[in-house]
């Protein structure tokens, strides 16, 4: 203890008074650690059924049952972590343990307030570690000030008292991490919610970790494929990229991900998808979706609902990160989604306001960029020396009537690697995915591309933007020429075949032959209204007349002049076929 003047002082506890001759040999022991004469005085503590608590300013040496009690468990974890329980070890681990005479800093909870708690004590306690408190319950230290600090709950406040205690535990928030986690449903600290029992951890990971410096890192030049015709042929995704996909609520931005997820089966991909602020029940329709297509083989999700606290959602994003991290470090290619950022800035506005933290913009705090450029920076496509494993991030953001110019897109749109928008209008319209395609971009571009796909997509952007420029500038005019009644009509079987079927992503010889019939015009005459069953025809007819050639593509991603003039001979004598009634199946 220390008393008004900064005197250093002891108290000891027990429930039987210590004879002369122990009190003596605590006297030698204080001046020994503390290079000084500390006055001792001693109180009865009959709570205290054996052993004794010595408490010495912020340190406090537990002898009681219950701090050997912890002090054994905190050996076992660190001899196997995550298998504290575990029967087998007790015997070894009992005779090898060893009570350990090592102070114990405590604090003292001040004041509960929601999902923070301030506590005095801690001298020697940093910043983003966990304390416990004595209902189980922990916390993360947020904020240090000079003579308190407070932290964040990950529990309810409710089973924490003003004069409780509180414990360091010397360690940084971590996320347990293995290969168990996958086909599993877990929430931001690692725990099990899916009802399918214990998941056997491999180790442990901090959240919180630094980004892979720029000589750790190689060029993003592999293609990690969505599946989506919009997106794969003019903004690509790369293994080791940050995409972010950004729109209104309720445009589609989900349906991508999902999507996204769906086509890594059988690529040998790790995806791991993190919902923060969501429904239960829209995250339970996802699993199960997941869970259907065969895709929750490969996949965990990380669950932080609108029911969890704020400070779960806000830790969540770094918890899967570092289950990303994890396997990535192992050579593993990781796809990450994070659904959404919105969410996650609003969680960690409500605790930085209970910090009592400055405001600035939109009332957000001043580092809330920081907030997510140091979770997205953690993606790349590490160098070979570390594996050559890739995290591949999706953010993704929720816009308020398409504004893309608010604090949060802004800040995330100069963090990633580009964008993919979403249009209200395009969705409604029944355009889906509903890409704009001059507000999307893709800062990696062709060098994630195949050289297939480069090829066949051609000057699709640029046809379809000018498409659009067109379509605005006609809408008025009602006498057109003939030319401009043909690029109308060109263009709208563009955007046409551009539509998609959730949940049913094309591999890559299906992108290129549907690319290369629709660029070379043979769709040009084919009516809207039966596009989708001309497109569905052709990719039935090619496959099965022409599978070595398909094959061919999806191997080596190479479209050569032969394989290009094949499809467009099969496509011409399919639509043929297709206008005369004669169409396989018809």
């Amino acid at each position: 203890m220390r008393t008004a003047r900064g005197k250093l002082t002891a108290e000891l506890r027990s429930a039987k008074s210590p004879t002369e001759e122990q009190l003596q040999r605590f006297g030698a022991f204080l001046a020994r650690t503390y290079q000084r004469k500390v006055p001792l005085r001693w109180e009865e503590d009959p709570s205290l059924k054996s052993g004794f608590r010595l408490q010495v300013g912020s340190d406090v040496y537990d002898w009681t049952l219950n701090g050997r009690v912890r002090q054994f468990q905190d050996y076992l974890r660190q001899i196997q972590p995550g298998q504290e329980d575990l029967l087998p070890l007790m015997h070894q681990a009992v005779a090898d343990w060893e009570l350990a005479i090592v102070p114990e800093e405590t604090g003292e909870v001040l004041t509960v307030d929601g999902e923070i708690a301030t506590v005095s004590g801690l001298d020697h306690i940093q910043y983003g570690e966990v304390v416990l408190f004595p209902s189980g319950i922990r916390g993360m230290v947020q904020d240090l000030r000079r003579k308190e600090l407070s932290c964040i709950l990950f529990g309810s406040g409710e089973e924490i008292s003003a004069g409780s205690l509180v414990r360091r535990t010397k360690k940084t928030a971590g996320m347990p991490v293995g290969d168990d986690f996958l086909g599993r449903v877990v929430d931001a600290l690692g725990v099990p919610i899916d009802g399918k029992g214990r998941i056997q951890a491999e180790g442990y990971l901090p959240i919180e970790s630094p980004a892979p410096g720029i000589l750790d890192r190689q060029p993003v030049d592999t293609p990690m494929e969505t599946g989506l015709l919009a997106i794969d042929s003019m903004f690509p995704i790369g293994r080791g990229q940050r995409e972010l996909i950004i729109g209104d609520r309720q445009t589609g931005k989900t349906a991508i991900a999902l999507d996204t997820i769906l086509n890594q089966r059988g690529k040998d991909v790790v995806c791991i998808y993190v919902a923060i602020g969501q429904k239960t029940s829209s995250v339970a329709q996802l699993v199960e979706n997941l869970s259907r297509r065969g895709a929750m083989e490969y996949t965990c999700v990380v669950s932080a609902p609108a029911s969890a606290s704020a400070a779960l959602q806000y830790i969540a994003p770094y918890a899967g990160c570092a289950l990303g991290e994890h396997f990535m470090r192992r050579g593993r290619d990781v796809l990450i989604v994070y659904d959404d950022l919105s969410k996650h800035a609003i969680a960690y506005r409500a605790l930085s306001l209970l910090l009592e933290r400055s405001p600035g913009r939109e009332a957000y705090p001043g580092d809330v960029f920081y907030l997510h450029s140091r979770l997205l920076e953690r993606a790349a496509h590490l160098s070979d020396e570390l594996g050559g494993g890739s995290m591949t991030a999706l953010p993704i953001v929720e816009t308020q009537a398409g504004d893309v110019s608010a604090y949060i897109p802004t800040n995330i749109i100069s963090i990633t690697d580009g964008q993919i928008f979403l249009e209200q209008d395009l969705f409604f319209a029944g355009q889906r995915p509903a890409v704009n395609v001059g507000l999307s971009v893709s800062r990696v571009g062709g060098d994630a591309q195949t050289k297939a796909m480069k090829s066949a997509a051609g000057p699709l952007r640029l046809e379809l933007a000018q498409y659009r420029e067109m379509e605005v500038f006609t809408q008025f005019s009602s006498d057109l020429d003939e030319a401009t009644k043909r690029q109308l009509a060109y263009g709208q079987g563009l955007m046409r075949l551009l539509r998609q079927p959730q949940c049913s992503p094309w591999s890559l010889h299906q992108q290129v032959i549907l690319l290369v019939t629709a660029m070379d015009r043979v769709m040009q005459d084919v009516p809207l209204d039966q596009l989708e069953r001309f497109r569905a025809g052709l990719l039935s007819a090619l496959e099965e007349d022409a599978p070595d050639l398909c094959r061919r593509i999806d191997m080596t991603g190479l479209l050569s002049a032969d394989d290009r003039g094949e499809i467009l001979a099969l496509a011409r004598a399919f639509l043929e076929d297709f206008q005369s009634g004669r169409e396989r199946g018809a």
